[in-house]
């Protein structure tokens, strides 16, 4: 039972109806040239599904402030109107919006600005090595200051409720605040307190300047990089905004350039939650009654309810769960199926690094509200989905969803296609919740779920009254043209990941992609008596436990060229490769595979020497073909035909495109 997620609240003078805040989250739709259309649908619909409070993606006080092309520049009255159509268009769903205060500092660069970057002092940043900021003058530290206040009374002049400043993550406001990009000798460096000066400044000016409007600020509970502000820095920090007149912190955790995951599926859900219930005790020991809202890592609503109902917070911040289902709160009120975030970052985090559109890989209509309008057609029609995988179930959903009668036929006895060997992956459990949504929406939607049948000859009767068909069968692997790849200690990689103990102890998988990352640490993975997170703090140095087990297998990957994880994501494939390196895989890049033997596996390295990598398996993982066998005899209907995902075609395939493949054919064939 949700009872203190359903719970309204009071941030300021503002009252929430709930406690589940949705996180900024920038989207790269925030400057296009549409007058803020896409932005405001977007939010309206977030707003229309619940959620207590919505805080923009960053806006970036002035132009030397902004983290790229993508970024609004509050300063600039050309982009106000559609502001204030962000606004409008969430106060006519009911609901509340707070615009977050942006300045990258060092985080940006002279290509999306035309201006240098600023920071407090000329530390150059990972994400930037080759253009270090400019320290800031006093002079141009008051201007800044003086924007922040500007720019929040502009958000009030605009209709928004509430601002937030963005104090976290690394950008400027956390730069002045960290020794490691503050090394100042002046007033506006030093120790904690004189480091703390230029937040504490933008918090006066902003309450100067708009005395009624609240002021939420986004702090870091741990920078999670050495030598940074402590923990106990941080919360006395906590206690000073609280002083200073903040009406909400908001705890966030981690720079973008710490080597500790954060936002990544393999950090377990609520990870962070103690830095917020640490804030939180700091400032009832000061009896100070200011709210404090969690971040990070909450995927779930009964999350929600837990870290609430512990204490560790007030409010909690959501994020990329609204963006797999804007509609996550309401649903919670009429157990409606949600559709849960993955926390993948393929089609969220990872765009917004750079400059295309945001969106999510399980609800690729987020961002698209408004190309994929939510219509009912006028008349049904009758369309047959032949494959039960990610393209496909997003196709019989998104058709049954404009009203259409749809059919799917899934060969198998279960949806899911390839997200079924995804879930079996440590730290990928919610691919299988992906698969219980769309089996339970799909259901609740009226679709016709024929598993177990596989559409052929015989049985294409099936298909040819409809008006159109969607061919989803999927991909199949790649095979090996090797010598010794028909030895039989050599398998293919999905018998691997349904199969994982029936390899050997020895195990190489031939093949650097995403899947092999994917597989080596299925089969790396060592059961721990410790809880998945406090597994987690241990294995990142943390907090304080028992070093985990060896892995029982030896385990090496093998590629041709270029880095173990191409083609994963750019946030994520890091991280991935960190965890293997941790759990002792061997990474092997560079090394060209000759043949395969009974006792492992052929190789020349880049400099020519041969050797043998022993092993007692071999996994074959080196990509996938169409599996499109159908084509000619559904040609033959002439029945209107999409094909999507990997029946289209294999390259650059992943699950982002497959699942916009999916909501793209039923759009095409259904309204």
């Amino acid at each position: 039972m949700l009872r203190r997620v359903f719970q309204p609240g009071m941030i300021g003078r503002m009252r929430l109806p709930n406690r589940i805040v949705m996180g900024s989250m920038h989207l790269n739709l925030e400057t296009r040239d549409d007058g803020g259309a896409a932005v405001a649908e977007f939010y309206a619909e977030r707003a229309r599904g619940g959620v207590g409070l919505i805080i923009t993606g960053g806006c970036a006080v002035n132009r030397q402030g902004s983290g790229g092309r993508g970024y609004v520049v509050l300063s600039d009255p050309a982009q106000h109107d559609a502001l204030a159509r962000w606004a409008t268009a969430v106060h006519a769903e009911g609901g509340r919006i707070a615009l977050q205060l942006f300045h990258a500092g060092r985080l940006t660069s002279s290509r999306y600005t035309g201006l240098p970057p600023l920071g407090p002092s000329t530390v150059a940043s990972r994400m930037f090595p080759d253009e270090p900021p400019v320290a800031m003058t006093t002079g141009q530290i008051e201007d800044t200051i003086a924007d922040f206040a500007r720019a929040a009374a502009l958000a009030g002049e605009l209709g928004f409720d509430a601002v937030e400043v963005m104090g976290s993550e690394g950008y400027l406001v956390n730069q002045f605040g960290s020794p490691l990009t503050n090394t100042r000798t002046d007033a506006w460096g030093g120790d904690a307190r004189r480091r703390n000066r230029f937040a504490l400044a933008v918090v006066a000016a902003i309450r100067d300047r708009v005395a009624g409007l609240p002021v939420l600020f986004r702090m870091s509970g741990d920078d999670l990089m050495p030598g940074s502000s402590t923990v106990d820095e941080q919360r006395a920090f906590a206690v000073e905004l609280a002083l200073a007149g903040v009406h909400a912190v908001n705890v966030g955790v981690g720079w973008h350039e710490s080597r500790v995951p954060t936002v990544q599926g393999m950090v377990p859900p609520g990870t962070w939650s103690h830095y917020a219930a640490g804030v939180k005790l700091a400032l009832a020991a000061e009896r100070l009654a200011v709210p404090v809202i969690t971040a990070n890592r909450y995927t779930r609503l009964d999350q929600a309810e837990r870290a609430l109902a512990e204490g560790q917070a007030d409010f909690v911040s959501m994020a990329r769960p609204l963006l797999a289902d804007p509609a996550i709160v309401a649903k919670a009120r009429t157990n409606e199926p949600v559709n849960t975030c993955i926390a993948c970052n393929e089609a969220c985090i990872d765009r917004s690094l750079g400059d295309e559109p945001v969106s999510c890989v399980v609800n690729p209509r987020a961002g698209r509200e408004l190309v994929f309008p939510r219509l009912t057609v006028r008349r049904a029609r009758r369309y047959a989905v032949i494959g039960g995988g990610p393209a496909g179930m997003e196709a019989a959903r998104a058709l049954a969803s404009l009203g259409n009668s749809v059919s799917l036929f899934e060969a198998s006895s279960e949806l899911g296609g390839q997200f079924r060997l995804a879930r079996r992956v440590p730290g990928k459990a919610d691919f299988g919740a992906t698969i219980g949504y769309f089996t339970d929406e799909l259901t609740r939607l009226g679709v016709d779920l024929r598993l177990d049948t596989p559409i052929t000859t015989a049985n294409l009767a099936l298909i040819e009254q409809t008006d159109g068909v969607v061919l989803a069968t999927g991909v199949t692997p790649r095979e090996l043209d090797l010598p010794g790849a028909d030895l039989p200690h050599v398998v293919r990689y999905p018998r691997a990941f349904r199969e994982p103990e029936s390899l050997g102890e020895r195990v190489v998988i031939i093949g650097g992609g995403g899947i092999a990352v994917d597989l080596a640490h299925l089969l790396g993975h060592v059961p721990s008596p410790l809880d998945a997170r406090t597994r987690f703090l241990v294995d990142h140095g943390l907090t304080e436990g028992p070093a985990p087990a060896p892995p029982s297998r030896s385990l090496t990957i093998l590629r041709r060229q270029g880095r173990i994880g191409t083609g994963m994501g750019r946030s994520t494939r890091w991280a991935a490769v960190d965890a293997l390196r941790r759990q002792g895989t061997e990474l092997l890049s560079g090394v060209r595979c000759e043949a395969i033997t009974p006792d492992g596996v052929c190789v020349t390295d880049e400099t020519g020497t041969r050797r043998l990598i022993p092993a007692d398996s071999v996994v074959v993982a080196i990509g996938q073909e169409p599996r499109a066998t159908l084509l000619p005899l559904l040609a033959n209907t002439g029945l209107p035909l999409q094909l999507v995902g990997g029946s289209a075609s294999a390259t650059g395939l992943n699950a982002t495109r497959a699942f916009e493949d999916g909501l793209r054919a039923a759009h095409t064939l259904g309204r």
